[in-house]
C-alpha cells in the first residue's frame, strides 16, 4: 500500500479563503435548517459498523455525533433521501453562482486543487496499466471537477452520475437516470474507475454510496476518493470551532481509520492512503485571526508563531504521518 506525500504548496485564500468561505457557509446553514424542518429523521448509529454514537458537540445549532470505535463525526438529523438530494442540489448550484466566493479564485481553484488531482488520477491510471478508461464522475451537478474530466484527453468517455442518484439505486434496486443508462447501455460492471470528490463527506449513506459504485465497476475497478478527514490536525485542534465543519457539505467527517473500514465494508481493497494536506497549519492560523479567543493549548499557540520553516517542516510530518486534515486513497474493488 502506497502513501504519498507532495511539496507542492499553495495559499489557503487561492482555494478556500476563510472569510469568502462564511457567505456560503451561511447559506448551506440556512438551506440544511429549511429542508429539516420539511423532513427530519435521526441517526442514532453509525453507518459504519453500526455502532451506537455518542455526543460530539453542536455546531451553529446542529448537533454532530461521534462513533466511539473509529471517530467518525457524523450529523445527527438529516432529511429523507429525497429532500436531502434536493439540499445538495440547491449547495451545488450556489457554490457555481457569482454569489459564493469559488467563482472568484476559479482560476486558482483550476491549478491548484482540479488539475493536481487530475493528474494524481493519471499517473495512478498509468500506473495500474489503464488507458484511456472509462471514468465515472460521483458528484451532484454542477460540479467543475467532473468539467474539468470531461475536458481532458485522459478517458475515453467520463460519465458524470448524481451521487444520491446512486444512493437511492442501492436501496431501492431501481434504475439509474436515463441519461446515464447511455453509456455503455447502461451495463452494470462496465466502469473502469470512478472518482468521487467529496461525495461520501456529503451523502445520507455513504455505505449505500460505495455499493452502488461498486456495482458499476468492472472486477478490479479502481475508484478514487478524496475527503476531509476528523483525524486530520486541523479539525483535532479546533473541534466544533472549524468553520469548515458545516451540513451539507460535512454530513459526515470520517476518520482515516474509518474511511478505511468503510472501505472494507463495501468490498474495496486500499492502494494508497494518503494525507498530503498543506493546509492544516494555515487553516488554524485563520481561525486565531478571526477569533482571537478560539481555547488552544500553549504549545499550539507556540506552534502557530514559530517562523515559517519550522510551520513547514511540521505540516510536512502530518502529510507523512497520515495526520493532516485532508484524506487521498485509491482502492481496487475486491472480486
Amino acid at each position: 500500500m502506497r502513501s504519498i506525500q507532495t511539496s507542492y504548496t499553495f495559499p489557503l485564500s487561492s482555494v478556500k479563503p476563510l472569510e469568502g468561505l462564511l457567505r456560503y457557509r451561511m447559506y448551506c446553514l440556512e438551506e440544511t435548517r429549511r429542508t429539516l424542518s420539511v423532513s427530519r429523521r435521526r441517526r442514532e448509529r453509525s453507518p459504519v459498523g453500526g455502532a451506537r454514537l455518542e455526543p460530539f458537540d453542536y455546531v451553529d445549532g446542529f448537533e454532530y455525533l461521534r462513533c466511539p470505535e473509529t471517530g467518525n463525526v457524523f450529523l445527527a438529523e438529516l432529511a429523507d433521501s429525497k429532500n436531502w438530494a434536493c439540499l445538495l442540489s440547491a449547495a451545488s448550484g450556489y457554490r457555481h453562482s457569482p454569489k459564493a466566493f469559488h467563482s472568484e479564485i476559479i482560476k486558482e481553484r483550476n491549478e491548484n486543487v482540479y488539475l493536481p488531482k487530475l493528474e494524481w488520477i493519471q499517473n495512478t491510471l498509468r500506473l495500474q496499466g489503464l488507458k484511456k478508461p472509462l471514468l465515472m464522475a460521483v458528484v451532484t451537478p454542477p460540479n467543475e471537477f467532473s468539467y474539468v474530466l470531461e475536458r481532458s484527453d485522459a478517458f475515453a468517455e467520463v460519465l458524470t452520475v448524481d451521487e444520491m442518484k446512486l444512493v437511492e439505486e442501492d436501496r431501492d434496486k431501481e434504475k439509474l437516470d436515463p441519461r446515464a443508462n447511455q453509456v455503455n447501455g447502461g451495463k452494470k460492471g462496465a466502469v473502469e474507475a470512478a472518482v468521487l470528490p467529496e461525495s461520501l463527506d456529503r451523502v445520507d449513506d455513504p455505505l449505500a454510496l460505495l455499493r452502488g459504485v461498486r456495482s458499476y465497476l468492472k472486477d478490479d475497478g479502481l475508484i478514487f476518493v478524496t475527503g476531509l478527514v476528523c483525524s486530520g490536525f486541523d479539525f483535532t485542534v479546533l473541534g466544533r470551532n472549524n468553520l469548515y465543519l458545516y451540513p451539507p457539505d460535512r454530513t459526515n467527517c470520517f476518520s482515516l481509520t474509518g474511511l478505511t473500514e468503510l472501505l472494507n465494508q463495501s468490498g474495496f481493497v486500499p492502494l494508497e492512503i494518503s494525507t498530503p494536506g498543506v493546509l492544516d497549519v494555515e487553516i488554524v492560523l485563520a481561525h486565531l485571526g478571526h477569533d482571537p479567543a478560539i481555547p488552544l493549548s500553549s504549545f499550539e499557540r507556540r506552534l502557530l508563531a514559530a517562523n515559517p520553516e519550522t510551520r513547514a517542516a511540521f505540516q510536512a510530518f502530518l502529510q507523512e504521518r497520515g495526520l493532516s486534515s485532508f484524506a487521498r486513497i485509491v482502492a481496487r474493488k475486491q472480486t
